[in-house]
């Protein structure tokens, strides 16, 4: 299974103007610079969670159904499945109907039930791909204050020491990020 994100958040978790006022800043000089923190902080959040902050589109391509065709999908919350795709011998592609699977969002990661002569991928690599929406809105009020608080967090830390050189910026991250994000992580199965 390899997965690959096909379209990136519109937003951030936090704006600009959110993480000046948390940073104390004045003016809006760092403005560009605190941008790229808050997306590389996102980003590394989403990374070590297994978790989609903000709505975003996913790949998940298959050489072939899994045992008993459910498919653990490898990002948390899932908001819907948009389509399942196979593939013949010849490359053709078709659709499955949606009445073909099942999204479960009760298990954790989500996962999908493929119905018993739905759609038989060909024995090739890459014989199915299933598109989905992850992440909990479209919006920065639709995520979990304990996340919004994480990418803050390590965005100021990453602000404040953005040198290479000092102890501070090769330390690990910074303290009570891990414990902000302990009991979020998605199980890697």
């Amino acid at each position: 299974m390899t997965s690959i994100r096909l379209t990136d958040p519109a937003t951030e978790p936090v704006t600009v103007e959110e993480m000046r006022a948390h940073l104390r800043l004045n003016g809006s000089d760092e403005d560009s610079s605190l941008a790229g923190f808050l997306k590389a902080a996102r980003s590394h959040i989403e990374q070590s969670t297994r978790r989609a902050l903000i709505s975003q589109t996913w790949r998940l391509y298959l050489d072939g159904w899994p045992v008993g065709r459910i498919v653990r999908l490898p990002v948390s919350p899932v908001l819907s499945v948009d389509q399942i795709t196979v593939y013949d011998t010849d490359g053709n592609a078709t659709q499955l109907a949606t009445d073909d699977w099942q999204l479960d969002r009760s298990a954790q990661p989500e996962r999908v039930k493929v119905k018993l002569g739905a759609g038989l991928p060909a024995n090739q690599l890459m014989a199915a791909e299933i598109d989905f929406t992850a992440g909990y809105g479209a919006t920065a009020t639709d995520i979990p204050e304990e996340f919004r608080q994480a990418v803050r967090l390590l965005a100021g830390h990453w602000f404040e020491h953005r040198e290479a050189g000092s102890d501070l910026a090769v330390a690990s991250l910074p303290q009570g990020l891990d414990r902000l994000l302990s009991t979020a992580r998605v199980p890697l199965l």
